[in-house]
């Protein structure tokens, strides 16, 4: 049986502690926790902090993000960064990744469900647009405490259609309660509807999610997206 993968955490929150929890028994060892606290723009992740990691998974808040994985890349650890909202320092964090020959996965969304939902929205809306009667419309709803609307998700599942319909579609986002992410791409004609609907029904997902790409990081550099994982 092969060894554990030595995991660096970053982020103690909710999902942080997700991954943390889920690790061990996908075959991981946590060697590495590093919170916010002494972590100011990414300045708490050194070769030393990370103990060895192989590979890290970032969850933190969109302003943390970026710095955080220009960190790992400088440190020489591949990252996962589950975290969302961060996309205008994104392809600046990308360049520092392959200039410093490390790796980086992002993704809109973890969970495998959520991804076969963007393939399905460049599929339908390259259908629909040979026809004039159907609206597009995308409607997501999260917890109350989510930071960044529209989620980035929605806007992966937008691009998607969008690209596919050849014109934008409206957005709108709900923020209530507790729930975890349901994302709805739907299609409007006077006497019919056409949904695609994808709900998370427990955080976990995005977890595993996080820990399934890390697992294929190892050993890769360049900049990959949870499309990558799946193609194979």
């Amino acid at each position: 049986m092969s060894a554990p993968l030595r995991l660096a955490v970053i982020g103690t929150g909710r999902m942080g502690r997700l991954v943390s929890q889920l690790a061990p028994d996908r075959g991981f060892d946590v060697v590495a926790t590093i919170g916010a606290d002494g972590n100011e723009r990414g300045r708490g992740i050194t070769r030393e902090s990370l103990c060895g990691a192989e590979v890290a998974v970032e969850f933190t808040l969109p302003h943390a993000a970026a710095a955080n994985a220009r960190a790992c890349a400088a440190a020489g650890c591949p990252v996962v960064v589950g975290t969302t909202g961060w996309g205008g320092d994104q392809p600046a964090v990308e360049d520092a990744v392959r200039s410093a020959g490390g790796a980086i996965l992002t993704a809109a969304n973890f969970s495998v469900g959520a991804n076969i939902l963007f393939r399905l929205a460049a599929d339908a809306g390259r259908l629909v647009r040979r026809f004039a009667e159907f609206e597009a419309q995308i409607v997501e709803t999260h917890h109350s405490a989510k930071k960044d609307a529209p989620s980035g998700t929605a806007l992966a599942v937008e691009r998607a259609a969008a690209a596919a319909l050849g014109k934008a579609v409206p957005v709108a986002s709900v923020r209530v309660g507790s729930v975890p992410g349901t994302h709805e791409l739907i299609f409007d004609a006077p006497f019919e509807q056409l949904r695609l609907t994808h709900e998370a029904r427990d955080r976990r997902v995005f977890a595993e999610g996080a820990l399934v790409a890390a697992r294929w990081l190892v050993g890769r550099r360049g900049v990959f997206t949870m499309a990558d994982v799946l193609a194979e």
